[in-house]
């Protein structure tokens, strides 16, 4: 995978680590980090689904967010060995960097830029009324891609998780949306 030229938008928002055990990832960042709360989520409602253009369904996950300053944190769990975006990079037990994400100012030519260069869409669908992706960028970068479609739904979700970070009293680090 080569892109020819630097991509317009570099304002990566998110960081996203599989972890085999959410709750204990989620005590680690909260005691050693002091990130917190985390939101948990038990699934992700994900429609019209395709893995490496595949029809799919998304894998079953639980999830957690957080904000740490301007950075959201990420810890997604998949407990089965289903194929999937996440599967795709870690069996079952493994950790680690799965990738980085965008809130995209424009979504379909941001993901054909990265088509373009050479990379694979892993995973594309909607969550809500917005449009959702992985691009396989781990031949040059080591993680992939999330892209976003911005929405005023979303941008209302991660303005509650920021501000339950900032207000953060460091008691119970898991909260539900």
């Amino acid at each position: 995978m080569t892109i020819a030229a630097p991509l317009v938008n570099q304002n990566f928002m998110q960081v996203c680590w599989v972890v085999p055990d959410l709750r204990a990832a989620i005590e680690n960042w909260s005691r050693t980090a002091g990130v917190g709360p985390f939101f948990w989520f038990d699934g992700v409602d994900c429609v019209d689904g395709r893995h490496r253009g595949v029809p799919a369904a998304f894998p079953g996950v639980t999830a957690a967010i957080a904000y740490a300053g301007d950075l959201q944190v990420e810890l997604v769990c998949q407990d089965n060995d289903d194929p999937g975006v996440f599967r795709d990079m870690f069996d079952r037990g493994q950790s680690g960097l799965h990738h980085m994400a965008l809130v995209c100012t424009d979504y379909e030519s941001e993901r054909d830029a990265y088509l373009r260069g050479g990379a694979e869409l892993a995973f594309e669908g909607r969550v809500g009324n917005s449009r959702t992706c992985w691009v396989d960028t781990t031949p040059t970068l080591g993680f992939m891609i999330e892209l976003l479609e911005p929405s005023p739904v979303r941008a209302k979700g991660f303005a509650a998780m920021r501000a339950a970070a900032e207000s953060w009293d460091g008691v119970d680090p898991i909260t539900r949306f």
